[in-house]
């Protein structure tokens, strides 16, 4: 671990970073002109003492999970990630753990997009990121682990997946995401995490296995869906899905398709976040 050259570069990239980047207002007794540390350990899910002690070097060796966590807060490139990784001591995660950090151009996109719901997803349907509008909407999907992170294995595991979709829709989107995953499984032919994920739902979901047989292929770019919130009711909205080169990330981003959806989710702006089961796209 070296740590003074960690510290410097932490520091550095926290003043490299303009507020508004992140989603964070530029208020007028501002006096830095990048991040506060206060604001970074917000972002990354850690105490401020902690990112004290990593900007001043006498901190002990932080974990390839904190360090991921830093890398999303100070939206790190690939490069300054992985020179992130190795000065902490730790070798860059693979190609299988690095599909599982959001890249930071999109990263800064989800930032960009404000008040209009949006998310990073992986291709086995991981939600890696949201900004605070699909929270609102959708719930924090980023809190699940093992299986359970992929939207497409709650959707035929746990019924309350399926909670804020009509009931009208459940069949259609469950064929759609089967198809979806089916075409990973050709993109990506034999990947351990890809068949071991179909592996386990087949043995988890009959209703899976039955969608499975049938063969279909579809990659989602675009759709139209109703999402009902418990606080403000029933919302048709637009997803389209931007995919990067590698086709291993997306950015979904979610738009009301008519009127009253639309005054629905400026209200939910207002009523804030309830608790409710975390649904699908």
């Amino acid at each position: 671990m070296q740590r003074d050259e960690l510290a410097d570069f932490l520091r550095r990239r926290r003043t490299a970073i303009r507020p508004a980047e992140v989603g964070i207002a530029h208020g007028p007794r501002r006096r830095t002109t990048g991040l506060r540390r206060e604001e970074v350990a917000m972002l990354a899910g850690m105490s401020v003492d902690y990112v004290v002690r990593l900007e001043q070097g006498r901190s002990s060796q932080p974990s390839t999970q904190l360090l991921a966590a830093l890398a999303r807060a100070l939206r790190l490139s690939d490069d300054e990630r992985d020179h992130l990784f190795h000065l902490a001591g730790h070798q860059p995660p693979p190609a299988a753990g690095v599909a599982r950090l959001a890249r930071a151009g999109l990263m800064r996109m989800l930032d960009l997009l404000g008040d209009t719901p949006a998310m990073v997803l992986s291709d086995l349907s991981e939600v890696l990121a949201q900004n605070h509008a699909a929270v609102l909407l959708t719930a924090d999907h980023t809190v699940f682990t093992g299986d359970q992170r992929y939207l497409i294995y709650r959707w035929f595991t746990d019924p309350d997946a399926r909670t804020v979709h009509s009931p009208e829709e459940h069949e259609y989107h469950a064929r759609r995401l089967v198809a979806d995953l089916r075409a990973v499984v050709g993109r990506r032919s034999g990947d351990p995490t890809v068949t071991g994920l179909v592996d386990r739902l087949q043995a988890a979901s009959a209703d899976f296995r039955r969608l499975w047989a049938e063969h279909e292929v579809e990659v989602r770019r675009a759709d139209r869906k109703t999402l009902l919130h418990p606080r403000v009711g029933p919302m048709l909205m637009d997803c389209e899905t931007l995919v990067t080169p590698d086709q291993r990330q997306q950015l979904l981003v979610l738009t009301p398709a008519n009127d009253e959806a639309r005054e629905r989710l400026e209200l939910l702006r207002v009523v804030g976040i309830e608790e409710f089961p975390a649904g699908t796209r």
